[in-house]
């Protein structure tokens, strides 16, 4: 979708979680493994400013408190004109964190990239009620989306928001791990966070992957199948204290060009 209203920045830094890192848009030339939404849109940006630099602070795994902790402060370091960040999605997944606490520390966080001038990009989480095993999670997941709505508004900061954000089914946006978005999902949020920042640029959806409807039987077979390969590990992380960030470090820490 194309817009009038030129707008240029120099200066992207995105944080968060492997939303944000890219996982599940694979791909092995660039650092980490992963493309994502955050790639596209920096590239996307550099063709409108010659000068543009591009860091990329987020890692795998992370719950908010350490984004903030960990993200914020080497963000604000780096002056930038455009951040992004998004958390909260493994946080959530926890009946025993304080969803109001968390909301504080988020505003407060918010609050001081806004202070430095730059565009902030806020991001509610997508509706779990689309993913079977995620519904147990969706009243968890609308109160802390109220609360980003809440904290974008107080700051003025752009909002994407990807709860209201469907039409599609999860075997077509999401990875074969049913938690990470794949290139098409990727895409998709590449090309709504351009659009609410009022960039114009030419990307289009990806074609996504034919999904075959399954008999009961075979469903149920490839959930077991699903369930043995990604939430077993996942689970096994959890009563560990283990997490798939350990030993990930930033794929780009600072600012520089994206091809």
């Amino acid at each position: 979708m194309l817009h009038n209203r030129p707008v240029t920045f120099q200066r992207y830094v995105a944080l968060g979680d492997s939303f944000t890192e890219g996982v599940g848009d694979t791909d092995p030339t660039r650092p980490n493994g992963c493309r994502g939404w955050a790639d596209r849109v920096a590239e996307v940006l550099a063709l409108r400013s010659p000068d543009f630099g591009y860091a990329n602070l987020a890692i795998r795994g992370r719950k908010l408190p350490a984004i903030i902790d960990e993200q914020v402060g080497p963000a604000i370091d780096l002056a930038p004109d455009l951040v992004t960040i998004h958390g909260g999605g493994s946080d959530v997944l926890r009946p025993k964190v304080d969803l109001d606490l968390l909301a504080s520390a988020y505003d407060e966080a918010v609050g001081r990239l806004a202070a430095t001038g730059a565009r902030v990009v806020m991001f509610t989480i997508a509706d779990p009620g689309l993913n079977p095993v995620m519904r147990l999670i969706r009243g968890r997941t609308a109160v802390f989306n109220e609360w980003v709505r809440e904290i974008a508004e107080k700051h003025d900061a752009t909002l994407v928001d990807m709860w209201r954000m469907r039409g599609w089914k999860v075997a077509e946006i999401m990875d074969a791990d049913r938690l990470h978005l794949n290139p098409a999902g990727h895409q998709a949020i590449a090309i709504a966070v351009l659009d609410r920042l009022g960039v114009p640029h030419d990307l289009v959806p990806l074609a996504v992957p034919e999904v075959p409807e399954l008999a009961r039987r075979a469903q149920r077979q490839a959930d077991l199948a699903w369930a043995r390969a990604h939430l077993a590990p996942w689970v096994a992380r959890r009563i560990t204290g283990r997490s798939s960030g350990d030993g990930v470090e930033p794929k780009r820490p600072g600012l520089t060009p994206i091809g």
